[in-house]
């Protein structure tokens, strides 16, 4: 993948560091060309810290939060304030600390009656406020990702029907080692993005790494991770030694 960058970081807080130049500088150049920024965050323990390096100077004042679109790449089927839920991690960690307007933050109906109904009705919430793209699909400015020991990413598990989504942009689905329904964007909408940041670190998900990042095709695609693949966008897959350490990448 001629538009893949691959970033090795010596330690965890290099690669936080890293990361978040890298949304600061993306922010930036998104609104300088366009207007505004779109973005997609996701959940997990892996940004926790990451969000909260973005809410510290220098970035608080490089980051045009006023002209931020706050998304949701996946949550999980509780309320907002739930302790489980991305959106309540995201809020505690970053949205309350960054001058990002109310109305420009929009968090996943993870407790909607009719969570295939709510699906369809983010996907159009996505449509309209994220310009489409070369590929006629909602282009973001960043999706950021994380990356599961098993290789799943966003609420993509391995043999689970999102993996193999062509249609819809936002889908509900159970997720049997889970043993509950995630909603999640899809890969159609992950790979029109403008720029995808994977943050991948530790070295339990070494062996995951290795096959992602696999120059063959075939063995990257057994696992969720391995099927983002920008279309007209770039990726960066951002890793510390750890997460490297079964490859031939170094800091």
């Amino acid at each position: 993948m001629n538009n893949r960058k691959i970033l090795v970081e010596p330690n965890v807080e290099r690669a936080l560091q890293t990361a978040a130049d890298l949304v600061a500088t993306i922010a930036c150049e998104a609104v300088a060309a366009r207007g505004q920024f779109t973005m997609a965050l996701s959940g997990g323990t892996t940004p926790h810290p990451l969000y909260e390096l973005l809410t510290k100077p220098p970035r608080t004042d490089t980051v045009p939060w006023q002209d931020a679109q706050v998304f949701f790449g996946d949550e999980r089927d509780v309320p907002a304030d739930h302790p489980d839920s991305n959106y309540r991690m995201v809020q505690q960690t970053l949205l309350d600390r960054v001058p990002v307007r109310l109305e420009h933050v929009h968090p996943m109906p993870g407790d909607a009656a009719d969570l295939d109904q709510a699906a369809g009705q983010y996907a159009e919430l996505i449509i309209d406020h994220v310009a489409a793209g070369p590929s006629g699909l909602p282009a973001f400015d960043l999706i950021l990702l994380g990356m599961g020991g098993d290789g799943h990413t966003a609420s993509i598990f391995p043999g689970t029907p999102a993996l193999e989504e062509s249609r819809k942009l936002v889908m509900t689905h159970f997720v049997p080692v889970l043993g509950r329904k995630r909603m999640t964007f899809t890969l159609p909408l992950i790979n029109a993005a403008r720029n995808i940041l994977f943050l991948v670190t530790g070295v339990d998900k070494a062996e995951a790494v290795e096959k992602v990042l696999s120059e063959n095709p075939a063995v990257a695609s057994e696992l969720p991770a391995g099927r983002v693949r920008p279309t007209d966008g770039t990726l960066f897959f951002l890793m510390d030694t750890g997460a490297a350490r079964k490859t031939n990448y170094r800091p």
